[in-house]
């Protein structure tokens, strides 16, 4: 599974920012942010790789929010209201130029994030590996 490869490379990435702390230059502020950014493109890539694999491709599941509710659903991530506020966040990185919207997606994907993406992934080694 290709694309649960990008994701499990992409959460070994963002694991680089859970030790960091604010200051952080500019630089170290667009990376962090872009870390996440890439880490949740490839979990819910991922996870409709997977669902499609069981049979839910002929259903309509092409946008992310469809593919948590569908994932959620499925019984693949346990916290769909948590998965959809990553998702309004993930939106937000348009807005990174801001140091406050920077910070805040940051701190949530320190806090929050990460947990839910090692679940994730701990999810699809345990119950769907075997594809």
């Amino acid at each position: 599974m290709k694309k649960f490869e990008n994701f499990c490379r992409a959460l070994t990435n963002l694991h680089e920012i859970e030790t960091k702390s604010p200051p952080f230059d500019a630089i170290t502020t667009a990376g962090m942010v872009a870390l996440f950014e890439i880490c949740f493109e490839q979990s819910w890539k991922a996870i409709k790789e997977i669902l499609e694999l069981h049979g839910f491709g002929e259903r309509k599941i092409g946008s992310p929010r469809m593919i948590i509710k569908q994932a959620f659903a499925a019984g693949m991530i346990d916290d769909e209201e948590l998965w959809l506020e990553m998702l309004t966040t993930r939106n937000d990185v348009a807005h990174s130029y801001n140091e406050e919207v920077a910070l805040k997606i940051i701190d949530a994907a320190q806090k929050k994030f990460i947990v839910l993406f090692e679940a994730l992934r701990t999810e699809i080694e345990t119950n769907y590996s075997r594809l």
